[in-house]
């Protein structure tokens, strides 16, 4: 029988607050974490708005000169994994350290010290190039450090599927404590890719917003939408054996029951038109869990505000549910954060658990014009306080993939 798997931990650096409590308190609020881009110069660019992480100071979370040895995605991932323990009251000192793992995803890595990197080197040369420059941009880097820190011997690897990275690092996580390979893991994903050839590079295959209204740039399902809004930032979670938990008096958040993972086949970059792939995610998340799909009280969708996703989501939303879809509260918390690639779906996982416990759906903001091929309940502009005790959350990645995790509001 797989064990239970429940969530002790949170930690999280995001556009709309550090740290879970202001994290949470953006999320109620309708915060908007869209702004000019402030990390380079955009005078050349088409893109102007990015939604970036404020009064962020990697000193408060490790030493200066640690901090310096690593590319950012790196100290978001050390700076919410110190708040998720620290969240979890875990004692490190006393667990049996190989059976404690970390998986963090990251859909980009280290691009801020690669670009800095290449600079240097065609400026100055080759001897100039940092000797750290290896350590700094692989993606496998924020999950090491994380290990390292906290003595964490048992499994650790880095998950890379694009947009669904933090969510595939859940789940993949949670199969290690329902198999009892381990007890403990340290999860989510980190991403900070709001840098000048990400930018680049993604508005010149359109997929970004060019809107200079940054209260009309990240409108997921709304008629307008017309790319996302990159962001950056961090989600880490603490998964636990449920008696691991138990026993040491563990205050308990949530618990997981279900991840479905699958693969479109079918383009790099757009989704199939079908939404085949993500209704088979969402399909494989609610069958692990046993549970009918009526059962489903809140859908966090991936809603990037890109034409294409936004409407086969919805799509895939309706064949799985059918009539039901339209009971069925679904919002995008990505009109608040911003998308943060392979943070993305740890900071929405943290969020669906939240929602769970405090009986609170969020709103999708800056939703104004309805499309009639997105003509589900969005939860517009304004939460809704409800009791709800399963919730899905979708990840979806270019080259295909999709990701569904399924949330049950913890009980005894």
């Amino acid at each position: 029988m797989n064990k239970r798997v429940v969530i002790t931990g949170m930690g999280a650096i995001t556009p709309i607050g550090n740290g879970l409590i202001n994290f949470w308190d953006g999320i109620k609020s309708g915060k908007c974490g869209v702004d000019e881009i402030s990390h380079f110069d955009t005078e050349d660019f088409s893109v102007k708005l990015a939604a970036e992480v404020k009064d962020f100071d990697p000193k408060d979370y490790m030493e200066k000169k640690e901090s310096k040895r690593m590319d950012r995605f790196c100290q978001f991932a050390m700076a919410s994994s110190n708040m998720a323990i620290e969240d979890s009251q875990l004692d490190i000192e006393n667990i049996d350290n190989d059976k404690f793992g970390v998986i963090i995803g990251s859909g980009v890595g280290g691009i801020d010290t690669i670009e800095t990197q290449i600079k240097r080197l065609n400026s100055k040369g080759p001897g100039k190039v940092s000797p750290f420059f290896i350590p700094m941009i692989i993606s496998n880097m924020a999950s090491g450090l994380v290990a390292i820190k906290y003595k964490a011997k048992g499994i650790n690897m880095s998950v890379v599927t694009a947009c669904a990275s933090g969510a595939n690092a859940i789940g993949e996580s949670f199969r290690k404590i329902q198999s009892g390979q381990c007890d403990l893991m340290l999860t989510g994903g980190a991403e900070a890719s709001v840098t000048p050839a990400t930018v680049a590079g993604f508005a010149s295959m359109t997929a970004l917003c060019s809107s200079t209204d940054k209260n009309r740039a990240s409108i997921p399902f709304d008629k307008d939408r017309s790319g996302f809004v990159i962001g950056e930032g961090s989600g880490i979670l603490l998964l636990e054996e449920y008696n691991h938990a138990i026993n040491r008096g563990a205050k308990i958040y949530g618990e997981i029951v279900g991840y479905g993972a699958t693969c479109d086949a079918y383009h790099i970059t757009s989704p199939e038109p079908n939404g085949l792939g993500v209704k088979g995610s969402m399909e494989m998340a609610i069958k692990e869990a046993d549970i009918e799909n009526s059962e489903i009280d809140y859908i966090n969708a991936h809603g990037t505000s890109t034409p294409y996703n936004d409407k086969f989501e919805t799509l895939a939303i309706k064949n799985l549910f059918g009539n039901e879809a339209y009971n069925i509260p679904v919002s995008s918390t990505k009109s608040m954060t911003g998308h943060l690639i392979g943070g993305a779906g740890a900071i929405e996982a943290i969020v669906s658990i939240m929602a769970l416990k405090d009986g609170f759906i969020p709103p999708t903001i800056n939703y104004k014009n309805p499309d009639p091929e997105c003509d589900l309940n969005y939860v517009p502009n304004e939460g809704i306080n409800r009791e709800i005790n399963y919730v899905l959350s979708n990840s979806l990645g270019f080259g295909g993939h999709n990701t569904s995790l399924l949330f049950k509001k913890y009980q005894d």
